[in-house]
């Protein structure tokens, strides 16, 4: 499958929100050999899984430092060597940024690497590394379009999901109908789904021709279909949705669909100023 080379990102106004401050790039500089890190830590920024993967993967006795097996918390320094299984695992102790990755998902494309069904996925889309793995920040069902953010690092993809940063999602929906007011008191309150109370931080009418009527909304979580299962909470079918910001970053319009922009190095920095720790 023919590759889509990346395009420039444009300047910040494009992706990552304009109320963010810039951040400043450190002078590089190099590892110290007493200096040591953790090792789940260094594991995930390798690409190859979450913190708490990693964590789970010491715990099971897979993970090995100095050919003795490693436990959560071990710290390890630029003269160790770290192997998963048999593989030797090669961690870059320089400072250095993590890849950042964003998305335009048409409909029609699963956030999987794997189908039994075979449907097309974002991951054939993206570009080929070599020694670590895209992740996936959030998902977007199958019928669902808009931005996902991929990156290499573990620990990123952690402070942009965990629940408690509550990051925020934004959605233009497109529903069959119009929401009446009390319609939008009980969106806006509180919806009961069978895996609790969803409610949107935000929702405004955005105008619509005919039957179909959009709207913005906001949400500080991301469940399974969460939109579109609020919606059909009070009787009403989402017929086009499309996600236009997570957190910071907006979806760029340079993008279009089936399209990918890599952050460059300024870029990433100002996003990681913007996140919590």
């Amino acid at each position: 499958m023919k590759v889509n080379r990346p395009i420039r990102p444009v300047k910040k106004k494009a992706s990552v929100s304009k109320s963010a401050p810039s951040g400043q790039a450190p002078e590089s500089s190099q590892v110290s050999t007493s200096t040591t890190f953790k090792l789940q830590k260094l594991l995930a920024q390798k690409g190859l899984g979450s913190r708490r993967e990693m964590e789970a993967l010491i715990a099971a006795g897979e993970v090995s430092v100095n050919g003795k097996v490693a436990i959560v918390g071990d710290r390890v320094g630029p003269e160790d060597v770290v192997r998963i299984g048999k593989r030797v695992i090669r961690l870059n102790l320089e400072e250095s940024l993590p890849k950042v990755l964003l998305y335009h998902k048409p409909e029609g494309e699963i956030v999987s690497r794997d189908d039994p069904e075979g449907r097309p996925s974002v991951f054939d889309k993206l570009p080929h590394l070599r020694s670590s793995k895209w992740i996936a920040i959030g998902r977007l069902d199958f019928n669902t379009s808009g931005l996902l953010i991929f990156t290499t690092d573990g620990v990123l993809a952690n402070r942009l999901m965990h629940p408690r940063f509550e990051m925020e999602r934004e959605y233009a929906v497109r529903i069959l109908g119009e929401l009446t007011a009390e319609q939008m008191k009980q969106l806006t309150t509180g919806i009961e789904l069978e895996d609790g109370v969803a409610a949107f931080s935000y929702l405004a009418e955005q105008g619509g021709e005919g039957i179909n009527h959009w709207y913005r909304v906001i949400l500080k979580e991301g469940k399974n279909r969460e939109v579109r299962r609020m919606f059909e909470a009070i009787g009403l079918t989402v017929s086009r949705l499309m996600r236009v910001r997570f957190g910071p970053i907006n979806l760029p319009p340079r993008i279009k669909r089936g399209q990918w922009l890599e952050l460059d190095e300024k870029e990433t920095r100002q996003l990681l100023s913007m996140l919590p720790n």
